[in-house]
This record gives C-alpha cells, sequence and structure tokens, in this order.
C-alpha cells in the first residue's frame, strides 16, 4: 500500500473536533508507518491562503456541526483547497441533535476541490451551548469508535490500489443541502440569536486568552470587552476562559439551550461510512 501523508486538518473553537481527528489522525500514521501533518484551520490566521495536496496525501478533514450544515464561514475557504487526486476522509461533530446535511454538504465540497472522499463519519461532541448536552463526549466509547474507524480506513486503502476508480463515499443527507436549522419557540416563532454576544462578569481578569482562540478574531486584544467582528457562538471564548467569565444572558439563546437540553437528551450514536 501507498504510504500516504497523512494531514489531520480541522476547525475546532472548543477542542472537540480537534480530539477526534487527530486520534484518528495518529492510529492511521501508525497503521501505515508514515508521517502525521497537523493543519488547524480554527484561527484565522490561517485561513488566509489555500491549501493544495498531491495524490499522495491523506486528510481527514473534520468540522463541527453549525444549526445542520458546515459553519459558513468555512465555505468560501474549503473551496480554495486543492486535492490533486489526494485521498480524504470527511468528519463532522455533532452537538447531540443532528448532523442533517453537514456531512454531505462536506463530502461534496472536497469531491468538488479534486479528492476522492473513501470514508466518512459523523462523531458527537458536547454541545458548544451546553454543558449537559452530550457531556463529556467525545467520551471513551466514541474513542474506541474513532480506533475502529481509522483500521477500517487502513483496511479500504489496502484492498483500493487505486482510490480514484471508487465513486464518492455514500453517506447521509440531502443534495441540494437544506437550509440552516432555525430555532423556535413553542409558538412557531423564529429565534434569531445570530446578533447575540457573551456578557462578561466580574470573574474576569483580562488574561486575554478569549481574543487569543476566537475562531472569528472578533475580540479585542486591547479591550477584551470590546468585539470588532461577528460571534459565530462556538463558545470557545465560553468553555475555554480559565475564570469561567463569559456566559449569554440572552432569553431567546437561553430558551433555545433548554429545548435542545429537553428534547435531544438521550445519547445519540455515532455513525460511520466507508
Amino acid at each position: 500500500m501507498k504510504k500516504y501523508h497523512i494531514h489531520a486538518m480541522y476547525f475546532s473553537g472548543t477542542r472537540t473536533t480537534e480530539k477526534i481527528i487527530t486520534a484518528i489522525s495518529k492510529k492511521l500514521s501508525s497503521l501505515i508507518g508514515t508521517d502525521m501533518n497537523v493543519i488547524n484551520i480554527t484561527q484565522p490566521s490561517v485561513r488566509t491562503s489555500p491549501l493544495s495536496f498531491t495524490s499522495d496525501d491523506l486528510v481527514l478533514f473534520g468540522t463541527p456541526v453549525y444549526a445542520g450544515r458546515i459553519p459558513n464561514i468555512l465555505l468560501k475557504y474549503i473551496k480554495t483547497i486543492i486535492g490533486n487526486g489526494a485521498v480524504a476522509v470527511p468528519i463532522v461533530l455533532y452537538g447531540n441533535r443532528n448532523y442533517d446535511d453537514a456531512l454531505i454538504e462536506l463530502r461534496s465540497l472536497l469531491e468538488d476541490d479534486g479528492f476522492h472522499t473513501i470514508a466518512a463519519a459523523a462523531f458527537v461532541g458536547e454541545h458548544s451551548f451546553s454543558s449537559v448536552l452530550a457531556a463529556g463526549r467525545p467520551d471513551a466509547d466514541d474513542m474506541k469508535l474513532a480506533d475502529t474507524f481509522a483500521d477500517r480506513i487502513y483496511e479500504k486503502l489496502n484492498s483500493t490500489p487505486e482510490p480514484s476508480l471508487l465513486p464518492p463515499v455514500e453517506v447521509k443527507g440531502v443534495i441540494p443541502v437544506r437550509p440552516y436549522y432555525q430555532p423556535h419557540d413553542r409558538n412557531g416563532n423564529a429565534i434569531d440569536i445570530r446578533k447575540v454576544l457573551p456578557k462578561i462578569s466580574s470573574d474576569c481578569n483580562c488574561c486575554g486568552r478569549c481574543a487569543d482562540i476566537c475562531p472569528m478574531g472578533s475580540i479585542s486584544h486591547e479591550n477584551i470587552h470590546e468585539y470588532t467582528g461577528i460571534c459565530i457562538k462556538c463558545c470557545a471564548c465560553v468553555k475555554l476562559c480559565p475564570q469561567h467569565a463569559r456566559y449569554f444572558d440572552d432569553p431567546g439563546f437561553l430558551y433555545h439551550k433548554e429545548e435542545l437540553e429537553y428534547m435531544f437528551s438521550r445519547r445519540a450514536e455515532v455513525e460511520l461510512f466507508y
């Protein structure tokens, strides 16, 4: 089997997607006996120039699911990536509700970029809005499935001398993809949280970590109380704040979060495709 160069490529505000992608990539690089390269595209400075791969590369591309789709801030960037016949494994991570069309959207984007998708997966991670919904996931059972998935990818590569001859991996979803999931209240009224911003409590010590990790670069380094751009609700600044000083108090946001926690409390399952 060809000794592919393994690339662990991911967008991961709260590091749950990172956990899955790096685990699968490490196992694959060990099985193949090759190197592993990490491409973390979470920070905006990294998403400024296109990447190009070759047929010697295997890219595991991971992204969280936002409202049933790929985060819209990534769409333009993904379209600039040049596959050049590289093998790709699209992986999405959803917060216990559903991944809707996110996986088929990512698969199709990578195929359009010139990649050959041979496997795909939808994993589960703790919801960015909540500490209850899918709490602690990906957990030990999820990581076992990640290990199994790496084995299956390796087996498929071993049995497929030329991945370019294979059709795109079949996954769940609809093409053309449906609109982003829209939350509603119990009376059917749409809840719009797009312009809602996190608040800052008196526990903040102005360490600046929130500004460092914001995937949009929207928190001022000079004044961490100031927002200089949009908030995509990844909640990195909330969940990764050492002082737990950032929070949401918007009624619509809190209603939506509580409804998700109530309606989707069951353990959602990981789904693997190969």
